[in-house]
Formats: C-alpha cells, sequence, structure tokens
C-alpha cells in the first residue's frame, strides 16, 4: 500500500502573502481522494520526533535557537517566513513525516511525504523556506539504524540542494545529485557529488535526455540501497520562482522514470514533494498529483 504523509499542520495558515504556495497541501489530498487515486487509509500523520534524529544533521545551538525562537534576525530574514512556534513545530513534523515514510518506504517500496524536500536547510542554519533539511534527517535515520548502506539522493527540484550538499559533502555513504536551473537560486551553488546546471528555458526533450543518460549510470556506479526523490515541479515554464521550460506533461515523463528505474532497479525510493510555484494553483495541483498517480501505478 502507498503510504503517504499528511498533518493538518502542513496546511498551517500563515501570513499574508505567503499562504498562496500552502494551498497545495490542502487542495493535493483532496484530489487524491476525489479522484479515487488514493484513500483515506494511504494517509498517515506524523508526530514531534525525537531532537536526536533532528540532532544527527542539525547542530544543537541551531536546534534550540529555532525551538526558543532566539534566531538573530539577520538568519531568521533568509528563511523567508516570520518565524514562529508553529512554523518550527510545521518543520519538525514535516521532518518526521520524511523518516516515517522512509521506514514505510523499506516495507513496500515506495512511500511519500505531501511535504518535504526542504534542501536549502544547512547543518546550522535554515534559508528560503527551509529550516529543517527532512531528506538529510532521513538518511541519517536510516544509517543510525543501519537499515541502509548507500543513499542517493535524487534532487530534481528547480533550485540546487545547497544544504544538502554541505550536509553530506564529507560523508561518502550519501551520494548527492541535483540536476538544477543554472541562473536559479541559489545563486552561490554549493558543490554536490554531481551537479547538472540547466540553461534557462530547457524544454522537456533536453531535460529528460539528460536525465535518461545520466540516472541510469549513476545508479550502476554508486550501487544505492535507497533513494531519497526530491520531485518539485517547479520545473515547469509557468513557475514564478523558476526557469526551466518543461510542461507538466514532461514533467510527468521525469517521475514516470525516476520511478521505473528505482522499480526496475528493486531500490526503495522515498519522495518528497518540493517546490512548486505556478500562478494557477491547479497547474500546481496536477503536476503534484501525477506524481502519487505513478507511484501507485508502477509499484501497485
Amino acid at each position: 500500500m502507498l503510504k503517504i504523509a499528511f498533518h493538518p499542520i502542513y496546511k498551517h495558515p500563515l501570513p499574508e502573502g505567503h499562504r498562496f504556495p500552502m494551498l497545495k497541501y490542502e487542495l493535493l489530498p483532496e484530489q487524491l481522494i476525489y479522484e479515487g487515486t488514493c484513500t483515506e487509509d494511504n494517509f498517515f500523520e506524523p508526530e514531534i520526533p525525537l531532537d536526536d534524529n533532528i540532532l544527527r544533521v542539525h547542530t544543537k545551538a541551531y536546534v534550540q535557537d529555532l525551538k526558543q525562537l532566539t534566531l538573530d534576525k539577520r538568519a531568521a530574514r533568509k528563511i523567508g517566513f516570520p518565524l514562529s512556534q508553529s512554523l518550527v513545530e510545521r518543520e519538525v513534523i514535516i521532518a518526521d513525516g520524511t523518516i516515517k515514510a522512509s521506514e514505510y518506504t523499506l516495507q513496500y517500496g515506495i512511500a511519500m511525504n505531501i511535504a518535504g524536500g526542504t534542501h536549502h536547510a544547512y547543518t546550522n542554519r535554515g534559508e528560503a523556506f527551509c529550516l529543517l533539511n527532512d531528506q538529510a534527517i532521513g538518511a541519517r535515520f536510516l544509517k543510525h539504524k543501519k537499515l541502509a548502506d548507500k543513499i542517493l539522493i535524487v534532487d530534481l527540484d528547480v533550485h540546487q540542494g545547497n544544504g544538502t550538499a554541505e550536509i553530506f559533502e564529507k560523508d561518502k555513504s550519501v551520494f548527492t545529485f541535483s540536476m538544477h536551473g543554472k541562473a536559479n537560486y541559489p545563486f552561490k551553488k554549493e558543490q554536490g557529488d554531481l551537479d547538472i546546471a540547466l540553461e534557462n528555458d530547457t524544454d522537456d526533450d533536453t531535460y529528460l535526455n539528460i536525465l535518461y543518460d545520466v540516472l541510469p549510470k549513476l545508479i550502476e556506479q554508486e550501487q544505492p540501497d535507497f533513494i531519497y526523490y526530491l520531485c518539485g515541479v517547479d520545473v515547469i515554464a509557468t513557475d514564478k520562482l523558476g526557469k526551466l521550460g518543461m510542461s507538466v506533461e514532461g514533467c510527468k515523463k521525469r517521475d514516470q522514470f525516476v520511478l521505473e528505474t528505482c522499480k526496475t532497479n528493486h531500490i526503495p525510493v522515498m519522495c518528497s514533494m518540493g517546490g512548486g510555484y505556478s500562478p494557477d494553483i491547479k497547474t500546481i495541483v496536477e503536476a503534484h498529483a501525477n506524481t502519487f498517480r505513478l507511484a501507485q501505478n508502477i509499484f501497485f
């Protein structure tokens, strides 16, 4: 059974100007249930995780500053959201969603988090709407529990996973692969294990041909026994924060290839949704919903 992390706090209202990107967390589960892709049984509610799970990735001082709301003003501004107790609680629950989804992935071959993909969070700071790095926390959890030996992070959000690259810079048991817009944030990229920077307006064929060539070779080279997939839909041409030129159908083909490749190679894959900021909320929901539809069709 496809298991999906979702908690009501994912859609917690934010101050004016921040609400639109949050709408997808409310609409996406409703759409999946309405169309019959999922039922209520597919969803589980994450909780507040143990601090130990977070501290395997993030420094104690940074986590304390988040929980006590004592980040200095400059650090808080970099996050982009007004810092609040409810926002911090939301982030730690998202992290738990990815931890628990990682365990479900080992059981079912795939599991998903409606939220997550907070790849701009570093060991000691947050950036760009990311406070805690959920997939890094999940990866370190699996390593700590000896549930995975070699982990591959496939980050296909339009923005480079700079925080993820920094976290695993010296950890050879986790390989970071980011394929992103060259001219997109972050403007100063970190050095991941494999970074592919794409030109503005990269179309479906160009994007997919690169992915079709790179991913199988990477799996053959690294021999991962677990994959984290960050499947942001901000690669679509209409995205307000992206500069690539893909269609919704091209984004769907991207997801199909990644999931089929994982299935064919018998590699468990955990998916976090990442970004999506097209002006029409229907476009965002449809692009994200495709990932869940494919997961059901390919794995179950």
